[in-house]
């Protein structure tokens, strides 16, 4: 982000800072000054979706921001362009965040940090037992610069096997994710953008190689101790590895 900001700064671009995964998590400047995650940029985007680290009953999200004149566009894009109700200065949407949601995020918001120190603490003990799997696969890395709020644990798994772990793991009774099995620019969405196979290779070695194991504030030794030792037999009791 410090690097991001300067540019922005330097070209008098706005940046809108998507932290929907990093609520609670703190980053440092070269300066010392540690800063929210979502509070830097112009403009923060957070979700409140059920499974993330302060999730609420339903949809929801938030934007944050510092700037008054930017807060107040942001309202009336929100509310249907108005300010005053029923005038519509410009064209918005309707994106109103229910009572109910409110009341939810109100009663979790003060147990955030909570719960992100229940997910780190899963986070280190799985570290733990994976350590000793490092030559096949790589744990989550944690920058000195920033704090890591594990809305996700995810594995790179360093061969073409990735899919084959899921499956054993899923047989097993270990429920994993592939939450990006597609880099951006091979969506079709994107494709009048003329990029190609192999014109990004770190995102599609990422989506290729990348796997979620389960992660919440809830989780207790026993479940980690299950997870972290089927997924261990994979790598090293199958024939998963045979021949790499």
């Amino acid at each position: 982000m410090e690097q991001i900001l300067d540019i922005a700064t330097r070209r008098q671009l706005y940046v809108i800072e998507d932290n929907a995964q990093s609520i609670g998590a703190d980053y440092t400047f070269s300066d010392g000054k540690r800063t929210k995650s979502g509070t830097m940029g112009h403009i923060g985007c957070t979700s409140f979706y059920p499974s993330k680290n302060l999730g609420a009953y339903g949809d929801a999200g938030a934007i944050f921001c510092n700037d008054d004149t930017l807060a107040q566009q942001l309202k009336m894009v929100c509310n249907h362009g108005q300010l005053q109700k029923y005038h519509s200065d410009i064209i918005g949407i309707n994106s109103r965040l229910d009572s109910f949601q409110g009341v939810v995020l109100n009663a979790k918001l003060k147990k955030l940090d909570t719960y992100i120190a229940a997910r780190q603490a899963a986070a280190d003990q799985y570290d733990q037992y994976f350590r000793q799997a490092e030559d096949n696969i790589t744990i989550p890395y944690r920058a000195p610069y920033s704090t890591h709020v594990f809305h996700q644990y995810t594995l790179t798994v360093r061969n073409k096997n990735r899919d084959i772990l899921k499956q054993q793991l899923e047989q097993a009774g270990v429920p994993t994710m592939i939450y990006y099995p597609y880099p951006m620019h091979l969506n079709r969405a994107f494709a009048y953008l003329g990029y190609k196979k192999g014109d990004f290779p770190v995102a599609e070695a990422a989506a290729a190689h990348t796997i979620s194991l389960p992660m919440h504030s809830e989780m207790n030794e026993a479940q980690i101790k299950f997870i972290s030792e089927t997924l261990l037999h994979c790598l090293y009791h199958t024939l998963l590895y045979k021949n790499e």
